[in-house]
C-alpha cells in the first residue's frame, strides 16, 4: 500500500478513535457516574419505588453494554494503528491477500478481507 494511502487511513481511523473516546467520555458522564438516588434527583434517603430502581438499573446496564462495544471497537482501531506502523495494514490476517479499498474505506480497523470475513461468521473459518 502505499505511503499516502496508509496516511489517509491513519487519519481517518484517528478521527474515529477521538470520537469514540469522546462518546464513551459522554457515556460515562451521564449513566455510570450517578447512583439511582442522584440520577432520580431525590436526594431524601427514603426508598424508591421497585420499578423506579429496575428501570435505572437497566439503563446503566445498557450504558454498561455501550461501553464494552466502545472499548472493542477502540481496541480494534488501536490495533490497525499498529498495523499502519508495522507496515501490514490492509492485508487480510488470515489468506495474506489486500484488503478491498473500498471495504477499507468503510471499516478501516477490518483485519480480514471480506470472504474470510463471511467464513468468520459461518464459523467456516479453520482454527488456526
Amino acid at each position: 500500500m502505499r505511503k499516502r494511502d496508509l496516511q489517509r487511513y491513519e487519519k481517518l481511523l484517528l478521527k474515529k478513535r477521538a470520537e469514540l473516546v469522546q462518546e464513551m467520555g459522554l457515556i460515562k458522564e451521564s449513566s455510570m457516574k450517578s447512583t439511582t438516588r442522584e440520577s432520580s434527583g431525590d436526594l431524601s434517603s427514603f426508598s424508591y419505588h421497585m420499578a423506579d430502581q429496575g428501570t435505572d438499573a437497566e439503563e446503566r446496564e445498557k450504558a454498561f453494554l455501550l461501553a464494552s462495544q466502545s472499548g472493542r471497537l477502540l481496541y480494534r482501531i488501536d490495533e490497525a494503528l499498529m498495523r499502519i506502523k508495522d507496515n501490514t495494514y490492509g492485508i487480510c490476517e488470515i489468506c495474506g491477500q489486500p484488503i478491498n479499498p473500498e471495504r477499507l474505506k468503510i471499516v478501516p480497523q477490518a483485519r480480514m478481507c471480506i470472504v474470510c470475513k463471511e467464513r468468520e461468521e459461518q464459523g467456516t473459518l479453520p482454527r488456526v
